[in-house]
């Protein structure tokens, strides 16, 4: 599989149309929640719900950059260990996993 890790602003707009031609032609993608936003929660909610639907992998900064580095023998590790444990902003995505119209 060729991978794609996807952030960016108007989750429901260009992250969502990135997404959905980059499955399109057979990428597995990953889009990064907590690096995508919108002008409303709204917009954003339904464009992760939209993107996960038609098979894209929903995730967090933190988490793929884990996956990406492995395992602590990454000579980058203690760097980004340094990183991940500032802390971040709430993103507002709590209310996606409560909604019950929503397949997440």
């Amino acid at each position: 599989f060729n991978t794609a890790i996807i952030c960016g602003i108007e989750a429901h707009v260009c992250v969502l149309q990135t997404a959905i031609d980059l499955l399109s032609q057979g990428y597995r993608v990953y889009v990064v929640v907590d690096a995508v936003s919108s002008r409303s929660l709204t917009d954003r909610m339904y464009a992760f719900d939209h993107m996960r639907q038609a098979g894209a992998f929903l995730t967090t900064f933190e988490s793929i950059v884990l996956q990406l580095t492995q395992d602590a023998s990454h000579p980058k590790f203690k760097q980004i260990q340094q990183l991940i444990k500032t802390s971040a902003a709430d993103t507002g995505l709590f209310p996606l996993q409560n909604n019950p119209h929503s397949s997440l």
